[in-house]
Parts: structure tokens; sequence; C-alpha cells
């Protein structure tokens, strides 16, 4: 099966059975792997989505069924309420192990899921090894201040707080209010706006008639009949684990205590956690369930311990895969790194096409790098024609930052770090933060910008959302500063962007400068020492009084628009200046056979250390990107730049620094769509004389010399 690229994990089976008339929609995970975990459907206003954060690190070690609730997702909504019972849902799941050919299973639920989980486990034993309830909203005696109170089939003219949970407001237009109130309901927790986006665009899958059908048939109303819970509680003889937050506000935590009374089961408190703490507090949640899973399951670990004194220091380092830029600079670092600790090893957990250059360099990739989804083929996925938002791309990316982490956690957890890098390695640095008590090793962040900026396109919600990220990092780093041993950042204060956090947060500068350490520019090469330019022209076929301009998008497949935009204008440059040869490279992501060619050019693939040849070229053409627009203002070559669009750091932070260098004409990707407008930039910038602020060569050995002492 083609793997998703936004997704923590690909189906081996995708399927659909039918019961009583009724499509259920399912996917089964790892399928050679065992025990099973289901992760059963919660209320209908979700689909099974709504695990994305839980189901790539189960996968990798349990075999994972999910499957869309009757009224949700890709499986059918039946009519009335009769169709949405209790008994209903759990014959559904009984229906999905058999299609599935499940014997027996592990039934994780989270609110509704726990009444259907427990049918199951009353009626069918056999079938259910445990069961591990999550928030459960079940039917027991147990009240709820503000929502009992509340009648839910009669019109109401007070249609605040609790209110809104009326099927008559529902139908009558006001289904759009009540799922806004009700996920900030059940996301208590603060900076959970994209846990909220994420439930209110699934709620709208679905239509108001068939929400206010499942509801009533789990209350009982419309002639539906449901029978009580809790002596069927009473009969569940499998180990359960209740899990429950103190500050949910859907249903008190006194629920959570109930059912683990009436089952005899284990009750876990998540202090401050609210309703949903699969979503907001993924780490915690998937560790719970493991822990579960494997002691219904024991395997025979086997295990090596070396005494302390025994072990070599060791550094995990961790670059991010977006583009090539990151990989230069941490293999720079690590060369000085270990000339200043020769007994130093260092292992990279790196994905595709970080991997292709550590092999280049005789680095050493752990081996669970394998294990990690490619956070380029999710960025290639977002974009546009030259057109990338960056920040929501990186808000879209929630279930690969929690999947990669989890693969980090446990590489830690095994491998006697005595240090890990990371190198803009997003996932770590945040959950880290929220699991501080998962950090055994020492700790160093590095990264070129601070600060998550708005573009102005975005307006108002953009610029609450990116202001409410930084609100949450600078919280994050005022509780638990501990987390970071080192902040690094590459490059100098004068760099950052003088902007705000947002209203009512501190100056971006001010706030960099108080709180890390600055490395300056790291290129990992010196302009000066750089050999072989004139018979790297040679090879790319430029002659006495000829010139080259050099083409190239990065390290991601996102540029094949701006390739593409220059190659049609090369007949053009060439007719105005026909000295002027052009080379495109394409790097590892973008295959070169799916370029044209035309006379006077050339189209390379990946280019191992692409800076040798920006200093054979006279004149580049390149994306907003830091690495090779400073590597350009390095030595001293002029460039076009043209950012991607809605790339609020190629647009903001690095056009900042580069007008900081007086380098590079910056040109909109709009204006280069004008083929006139393209080539004369590009004729004027190949007869400019430059000389751009000096860029300091030291960097990669600054930077070291910050690690080393961490070791």
């Amino acid at each position: 099966m083609t793997q998703h690229p936004s997704r923590s994990a690909d189906p081996d089976l995708v399927g659909v059975t039918v019961r009583d008339g009724v499509e259920l929609a399912y996917e089964v995970f790892s399928q050679q792997r065992t025990p099973t975990v289901v992760l059963v459907p919660t209320w209908s206003i979700v689909p099974s989505r709504f695990w994305k954060a839980q189901i790539g690190f189960l996968a990798r070690h349990y075999r994972v069924i999910t499957f869309d609730g009757r009224g949700s997702g890709r499986s059918g909504r039946p009519e009335g309420a009769a169709a949405y019972t209790d008994e209903q849902y759990a014959g559904d799941i009984v229906a999905v192990l058999d299609a599935t050919a499940t014997d027996a299973a592990v039934l994780v639920t989270e609110s509704c899921g726990a009444s259907w989980a427990v049918h199951v486990a009353a009626k069918h034993p056999a079938r259910v090894t445990g069961l591990l309830a999550i928030a459960p909203s079940c039917g027991l005696d147990v009240d709820t201040p503000g929502r009992d109170d509340v009648p839910w089939d009669e019109p109401l003219d007070d249609t605040h707080g609790w209110a809104k949970y009326n099927k008559h407001y529902w139908l009558g237009g006001g289904y759009d209010d009540f799922t806004e109130f009700f996920f900030r309901k059940m996301f208590s927790e603060p900076h959970s706006t994209k846990q909220i986006e994420d439930a209110i665009g699934w709620a709208h899958e679905i239509s108001p008639q068939t929400l206010a059908d499942t509801t009533a048939g789990r209350l009982g109303c419309d002639g539906a009949v449901c029978a009580p819970i809790a002596p069927l509680a009473r009969q569940v003889t499998c180990p359960v684990v209740v899990v429950h937050g103190t500050d949910d506000r859907i249903r008190p935590q006194t629920f959570g205590e109930k059912l683990a009374e009436v089952t005899g089961g284990d009750l876990v408190l998540l202090e401050h956690a609210g309703h949903s703490p699969s979503a907001r507090d993924p780490v915690k949640v998937n560790h719970l369930i493991a822990q579960f899973v494997d002691r219904l399951h024991p395997t025979p670990p086997r295990r090596t311990w070396t005494r302390a004194a025994s072990r070599p220091p060791r550094a995990l380092y961790l670059s991010s895969p977006i583009g090539l830029g990151h990989a230069q600079r941490d293999v720079a670092i690590a060369a000085e790194l270990r000339a200043r600790r020769p007994e130093l090893q260092i292992d990279w957990l790196a994905q595709h096409p970080v991997t292709r250059v550590l092999a280049q360099h005789g680095e050493r990739v752990h081996p669970a790098s394998a294990w990690l989804r490619n956070e380029s083929g999710h960025v290639e996925h977002e974009a546009g024609e030259h057109d990338l938002h960056a920040f929501q791309a990186l808000r879209r990316m929630d279930e690969i930052l929690v999947h990669n982490f989890m693969v980090f956690d446990e590489v830690v957890a095994d491998g006697d770090y005595d240090l890990v890098i990371g190198d803009e390695a997003w996932d770590v640095d945040y959950f880290l933060h929220e699991n501080p008590e998962l950090k055994r090793f020492s700790f160093a962040w590095m990264t070129d910008f601070v600060g998550w900026l708005p573009m102005a396109d975005g307006g108002a919600r953009e610029a609450a959302l990116t202001a409410d990220y930084n609100a949450e990092m600078i919280e994050q780093r005022a509780r638990f500063a501990r987390v970071r041993d080192r902040s690094v950042f590459v490059g100098d204060p004068d760099d950052v962007v003088e902007d705000d956090f947002g209203p009512g947060l501190p100056s971006i500068r001010a706030w960099t400068e108080a709180n890390f350490d600055f490395a300056g520019y790291v290129t990992g090469f010196d302009p000066a020492q750089l050999e072989g330019t004139e018979r790297l022209r040679a090879e790319l076929g430029v002659g006495p009084g000829e010139k080259l301009c050099l083409v190239t998008v990065g390290g991601s497949g996102v540029g094949s628009s701006l390739l593409r935009r220059v190659m049609d204008v090369v007949p053009l440059v060439r007719e105005a200046a026909p000295e002027l040869r052009f080379a495109f490279v394409t790097g590892p992501r973008i295959d070169p056979a799916s370029l044209p060619a035309y006379e006077g050019s050339a189209v390379l693939g990946y280019v191992p250390d692409l800076f040798r040849h920006l200093a054979a070229c006279d004149v580049a053409v390149v994306q907003g990107g830091l690495t090779t627009t400073m590597e350009l203002t390095a030595l001293n070559k002029p460039f076009v730049y043209v950012p991607l669009r809605h790339h609020f750091e190629q647009n903001l932070h690095v056009r900042k620094r580069l007008d900081r260098y007086e380098a590079g004409r910056h040109l909109a990707y709009e204006d280069a769509m004008d083929p006139d407008a393209l080539a004369e930039v590009i004729l004027k910038e190949a007869g400019r004389d430059v000389r751009y602020r000096p860029v300091a060569t030291d960097g990669a050995a600054r930077a070291a010399a910050m690690l080393a002492e961490l070791v």
C-alpha cells in the first residue's frame, strides 16, 4: 500500500464489513504482529482519525485495529435513535473482530466507547483480554454539574453553556456554535488550538441529524432502549485500567472513579488534564497503553547493562530533514566536536535526505531511523506551486511529530547517551518540555530562527495562532529551563528579527539574546580554501569567456515550479547573453529526468557539497532557504532568491538576515512568473559586481565548543 505522506502509519488492510445493513469501515495496522489492540470509536462526532497520535507508535509494537463508528467517517449512517444504542455499537466491535479474524484483543476506549467495550467484555469475555478506558463517559449514576439539568430533547429559549447540548438547537442552526463550545470544553488545557481545530473539522463531516440520532440512542430517547451499564461493568472479568483527567469538563473524574470501582480496575488520574488526553497528552497516554498491553502479554526481555565507568561518551544527533542545509552544517559541527572529544561516539537519528549527506561523510545512522516517518514527504504534500505555508504545514504534521518523538524516546531509553543534539528537532524539544521526566541526558537545542510569525494575508486568525504557539514555548522555557542544557542560535544577535512574539509578549530579539548562546553562522567550509573551481566549470561545459548561472532549489521536492520557470527563460536569456550557460540542480527529491533541458543548459540531480558548485558559478537563482543563500553570501556571488510563498521563515527571518549582509536580490514568485521580468533580473545579476558583508568561518568550531562542555 502506498505510504500516505502525512500519516504516522499506513494500514496493511483496509476493509468494510456489514452488520445489519450498516457498513463498518476498518483498518488493520501491522497485521503480522501480536497481540491485537483495538482503538474503539468514541462518540460519532469524530471518526477513527481521532486516534492518530496513538496509531503509529502502537503499530510498531502490536497489531492495531481502528474503525469508524456507525454515523462517522467512512462507515454507514443509519437513521433513527434505535440504530445507535450501546448494544448496537458493542455489536459493531464484535463484527469488526470477526471480519479481521481477531480471536481476542485489548480494547482501548475514550469517552463513550467505554460503555460499548464494557458490553463486549461482559457478554463476550473470551474476546477481550483487557480494557483501558480513557475519560469514560458512560451511563453510570454520577452527576455532571451544570449539564444534567439541561433537557436534551426539549426546545430551549436559553442557549448558553450546556443548553447548547440540545437536539433542537443543533437542528435549528446552532450546530456550529455547539461544536465550538463542546470542543473548547473538551480541550480544557491551554494552547489546544490544533486539537480543537481538528475536532471541529471532523464534527462537520457528519450532519446535525446524524449526531442527534447517535445521542438519542445513547440516552435512550426517541424509542431507543439502553441497558444500565453498572450491572454489566460488574460482570467484567478481564483486567481494567481507567484513566481520567482531573480537569475533565465533559465528564468529571468521578465517572472514572466509579467505573474503576465497579469493574475492580486500576485508576490513573492525570492532574489538570481534560477530556481527551490521547490528543493533548499523547506521549503519556501512549506509555500508559503500552504498559498495560505489555503487562497482559509479557515478552521475556533481553537487556545488557554496562557499568557507567566503562561506557564511552555517546551523543545522539538529530538533524532536521526539511532540506539539506541542516545536514551540511551539522556534519561540520560533528567534525569539530570530534576534534575536541576524539573518544566521542556519535549516532544520527535521521531521515532522507539527511541520510544521503550522512552516508557521503561516513556517519553512523542509528537503525531506528528506519522507523521515522518522513517529514520532507509531508512538506511536499502540503506544498503548492512555489507555495508552502510553513507554519500551517508544521501544525498539520502533528501526528508525525508525535510518532517520531516516540521513536526517539525508545532510542534514548536504551542508548545511554550523554548528549542529545537537536538541530530544529521540533518534536523532541516540544515533547521533552511537555514530559520533562523523560529527559535523562544533556540536551542541546540549535536553531537559526526564533519565533513563529504570521504572513500578512493570514489575517487576525493566523496572528492569534502564531502568538499562541510562541506563548506556549515561552511558558515551557520559563517553567522547565532545565530541559535544554544549551540553546544555540546559528547566527549573531543582529540576525534575529525585531518583531514581538505577539500581543503582550516580549520582543523576539530581546528574549533570544537572554535565552540563547550565539555561534555565528555555520557554513561548513572556508571560501579561501576551496579548490577545483575551474575544473568543475569545465566539467559543466563552461568554456573560456563563458559564464555559469546555477539554479538550485534545496533538498526538498518543493522547488520544481521555480526550476521550470527558469528553464523556460533560458532561450530568452541566452539570446541576450549567449555566453551565459545554465546548470540546474534538482536535489535528492526531484527526478532530473522529469525536467526538460534546453541548449546551453545541463540538469543535475543530487550534488554532494553543493557549495563547490556555488563557488564555480557566476550568478545563481535559488529559493529563499537560509543555507544556500548564506553560502552564496559567503562566496560573494550575485544571486536572485525567490522565497516560497507563505513561507514565513524564508520571507521574514531569512530576508532580514540577507538584508543585514546586503546580499542577494529578492524576487517575488509572482514577478518570476513574467518571463521577461525573470530574464531581465537574471541578466542584471549576472553583470553585477558584489561585495557583501563578510560571513564568519568559525561558526562550526564555536558551536562545537559549546556542545563539548555538555559531554
